[in-house]
């Protein structure tokens, strides 16, 4: 029964050698304390790749065409082709689980030549044609007006969002850039909007210096036919595009006769596979942290374990005395696993409270400081403290249960004859 008396006991056992029990409960107090801190900093170098990773939709695949390394139907190897708008219908039509497919096409980049022109300003920028979807697969923040829409792709206009280097590159400072007018390799394209990414890692210079127009716009106006760069495949969240990616590839590989066993051909980048590797990744480093974690909390155990002997052997005489007045052998083993329980517990929450304010200090500095590359908000949740907790409390009673085994199997007249 949790007595006053029985609190008393335990607390005066703890307090008579102060020393000797600071030095025992050490090595759980660091135990712990490690513990979080492993954890909190996985935790921060996940939530640092995560941030890299932005608002894009990860389950998502980009897929582009390259050299054919096969010879196939009469058609030789190492030759070029490209996707068309009928690819693009073929997917919808023939493979389930499809939340968006994008077609894209592109002209120029932030280091080519210069590709747009509005007065006397020029710049070199990545002009992308798209549909509206793409706004849900590579996030981005309108900062005016507005993105694109299907009336802007079925009346073909030829409208322009632009991004904000964009903007600070062909306007003046203040310069209201709305409803006017920039010539995309001397075809005329109206502004309707800008925008700005993040969380765009280190090609954040280029996410910004981007324009979009129109899917079918881009085509008439630069005679692209019904030719198609690459396009954004995403699936919807049930469904993984790793696992449907190969219905996808041999409807591409069919409808240009590329052969079925050329691996090469089909160029893509599988998304939702590189995010699935980070967070394996990050599972495992918990599970590493724990490991680690708990042999360090294992040492401090044995630590606690050992001085319960001692603090046995210190007893015999009062516990041969305490069985010779009819104490039962329950009640002084219940004693004996308080104590080590006790003990465990007031070391262990000292590291949780100390790896909070190792944590909390973290976050300040970087607070202060700006965040560092690929780490970014150390912390562990309630469920972390929930198990070391846990931990605490198991590994209490199993620190005990050796040393309160040993009380009771000590005779009372074998105790009361010890000096």
């Amino acid at each position: 029964m949790f007595n006053k008396d029985r609190w008393n006991e335990i607390l005066q056992v703890l307090t008579t050698n102060w020393f000797r029990t600071i030095l025992t409960a050490f090595g759980v107090f660091w135990g712990i304390l490690i513990l979080i801190i492993l954890l909190a900093a996985g935790k921060g170098l996940e939530n640092g790749i995560r941030a890299d990773f932005g608002d894009i939709a990860t389950n998502t695949m980009f897929m582009w065409t390259q050299k054919a390394t096969k010879a196939y139907k009469g058609l030789p190897k190492d030759r070029v082709f490209s996707y068309d708008t009928g690819d693009v219908a073929d997917i919808w039509e023939q493979v389930d689980g499809l939340r968006f497919v994008s077609p894209r096409n592109r002209l120029g980049n932030f280091r080519g030549l210069n590709n747009v022109v509005r007065g006397l300003k020029t710049g070199p920028f990545s002009v992308y044609g798209d549909y509206p979807e793409i706004i849900q697969q590579d996030p981005m923040n309108i900062t005016s007006g507005r993105f694109l829409n299907h009336s802007d792709i079925n009346e073909k206009r030829k409208v322009a969002v632009i991004g904000v280097d964009v903007k600070s590159s062909l306007y003046d400072p203040g310069e209201e850039c709305m409803g006017t007018y920039i010539k995309i390799n001397d075809v005329n394209f109206m502004v309707i909007g800008t925008y700005k990414k993040s969380n765009v890692g280190g090609d954040n210079e280029n996410a910004q210096k981007e324009i979009y127009i129109p899917f079918t716009a881009f085509s008439q106006a630069f005679n692209r036919g019904d030719n198609v760069d690459w396009m954004a495949i995403t699936a919807i969240d049930e469904v993984p595009i790793t696992r449907i990616k190969q219905q996808i590839f041999n409807i591409v590989k069919e409808n240009h006769r590329i052969h079925p066993d050329d691996q090469r051909a089909v160029g893509h980048f599988d998304l939702n596979e590189q995010f699935q590797r980070v967070v394996s990744l990050f599972g495992a480093l918990e599970l590493i942290a724990y490991f680690v974690g708990i042999l360090v909390l294992l040492s401090g155990i044995i630590g606690v374990s050992n001085i319960m002997l001692i603090v046995v052997k210190e007893r015999t005489k009062e516990i041969g005395i305490r069985r010779a007045l009819g104490e039962s052998p329950w009640s002084i083993k219940k004693q004996i696993l308080m104590e080590s329980i006790f003990l465990t517990i007031i070391s262990g929450m000292t590291g949780i409270v100390m790896g909070a304010l190792v944590i909390y200090g973290i976050n300040y500095l970087l607070q202060v400081s700006g965040p560092v590359m690929m780490f970014i908000n150390p912390n562990v949740n309630l469920g972390v403290v929930t198990i070391a907790l846990l931990i605490l409390i198991v590994s209490g009673l199993f620190a005990g249960f050796i040393p309160a085994n040993s009380a009771i199997k000590v005779r009372p007249i074998e105790a009361l004859r010890t000096e």
